[in-house]
């Protein structure tokens, strides 16, 4: 049967047509399967790319009009009817191709790719096993090099999990513009790449500026954190929860530092446990994380705010710095920042002095003294371009304690509280900090220079048990 003759009988309906194998001389059979499999990957490419575009469509239109987000179930119908009209379209265009020979794929293989394509899109492809492992804290993807690290501190090589770097572009395309509300860019203009997968894992991609497409994903193994469970998983002791506990109540401002994957968000998360449920928080981040507001019984009242990066015009950013600022207006009992680590920490300091105590942040720190320094670096960036004398009278005047994590000296890929420094006062160029709890021999926190009389007072107020902290070597191990 010639081409021109599979053209004269497409049936009138428009349903599509199959050349039949046995059509086929024996001769012919191999080419035939190889033009066979060559069309059902044109179909599959054409499916994801109409997917991606259509789905990035369909949010941007909600967000020009007003319009809510669509949920997981009405994206994936969107899906579905996108994935049908597109394979139609590819179709009709199959058949006007004399290249390709009008070869079209038969009906039930159409729907095993649409499925496929549902599957990797919905379905993670081959990041759902990973995903679904709890023993599994971070991914990374190098093209087809994989290599996760375990909650345990052991590390691995995998199988990849897509078939080509082009595929592996495709996916992050896929999972990023179903991420949120937010339109995610993923290519040559926008090489980098950063987002939430629905089960709270965090993404960071790149491509363009690196030899092969890297992806790195940190997942948080615990949904919901509570500082008596960082106490039973051993990042705290019993002293450590009833003096953390009582600083939230105390509404003292908290930042968190270490280093990176070191937990950070872990702790705010379990920090964030002692608020009190009828306080209202916003909480501020670069990529949705915290999920405070996913409680609604710890946590009622949450504004949870997102920061937006430009669109391919260059317009349209809104900066973690920006969305600080609009908290202030939105009558907040606390400011959450997942992450400071720019000029937003003018706003939040003045926050932090302007009333909103108990408001608290991250920032990536090797030591508890070493934050100092990192907020004065970042104050320099802002608009205001501070000196470092006016911006340690504001840290001093703002920020009441630092809480650092560290990894244990016997290094079984715990995490752990390793100091505590409470903030006093500015001498021109030096913050003052008494370091309350410092690092044991192990590096976990043991009781350190004396609170001052009025904050001893105040914490006590609020609960604090001091007479945990007699014991100088800690709760660790009793």
């Amino acid at each position: 049967m010639t081409t021109t003759e599979l053209g004269d009988q497409l049936p009138a309906n428009g349903a599509t047509p199959h050349v039949p194998l046995n059509l086929v001389g024996a001769a012919e059979l191999p080419h035939q399967l190889s033009r066979e499999a060559a069309a059902v990957d044109r179909l599959r490419v054409r499916l994801r790319q109409a997917l991606s575009a259509g789905l990035a469509e369909r949010i941007k239109a909600d967000q020009s009009t007003g319009r809510a987000p669509m949920t997981a179930t009405a994206r994936k119908q969107v899906a579905e009817a996108i994935l049908q009209e597109a394979a139609e379209a590819h179709a009709q265009a199959e058949l006007r191709d004399s290249a390709t020979g009008g070869l079209l794929v038969d009906p039930d293989t159409e729907q095993r790719v649409i499925n496929a394509v549902l599957d990797e899109v919905f379905g993670l492809a081959g990041l759902e096993p990973l995903l679904t492992d709890t023993s599994v804290e971070n991914i990374n993807i190098n093209g087809d090099r994989v290599f996760v690290k375990y909650a345990d501190g052991r590390r691995a090589q995998l199988p990849p999990v897509v078939g080509s770097d082009p595929e592996l572009i495709e996916l992050i395309r896929d999972l990023a513009t179903r991420s949120g509300v937010e339109e995610r860019r993923f290519d040559r203009g926008s090489p980098i790449v950063n987002f939430q997968l629905p089960g709270g894992e965090r993404v960071s991609a790149v491509m363009a500026v690196t030899n092969r497409p890297s992806v790195s994903i940190r997942r948080h193994r615990f949904a919901r954190v509570t500082l008596a469970a960082l106490r039973d998983n051993g990042t705290i002791d019993i002293a450590l929860e009833s003096f953390l506990t009582a600083l939230v109540r105390a509404k003292r401002n908290i930042l968190v530092t270490g280093g990176t994957a070191i937990g950070k968000t872990t702790m705010l998360r379990g920090l964030a446990s002692a608020i009190p449920p009828w306080e209202r928080l916003v909480t501020i981040e670069d990529v949705f994380e915290l999920g405070l507001g996913e409680d609604p019984e710890a946590h009622p009242d949450v504004v949870a705010m997102q920061a937006r990066e430009a669109n391919i015009e260059g317009q349209g950013e809104i900066s973690l710095s920006d969305l600080v600022w609009q908290s202030l207006r939105m009558s907040p009992d606390r400011v959450i920042v997942g992450e400071v680590r720019g000029p937003e920490v003018i706003p939040l300091t003045n926050a932090m002095s302007m009333g909103n105590d108990g408001s608290m942040g991250t920032l990536h720190s090797s030591s508890s003294r070493g934050a100092f320094a990192k907020l004065a670096a970042y104050a320099v960036q802002g608009a205001e371009r501070l000196p470092i004398e006016a911006t340690n009278l504001l840290v001093a005047s703002a920020l009441h304690f630092v809480v650092h994590l560290n990894k244990p000296r016997d290094d079984n890929g715990k995490r752990v509280v390793s100091s505590i420094r409470e903030v006093v006062d500015a001498d021109d160029r030096q913050i003052i900090s008494n370091e309350v709890w410092r690092p044991g021999q192990d590096l976990r926190a043991v009781p350190g220079a004396p609170l001052r009389t009025e904050t001893l007072d105040l914490l006590v107020e609020a609960g604090y048990d001091p007479d945990l902290s007699e014991r100088r070597d800690g709760w660790w191990r009793a």
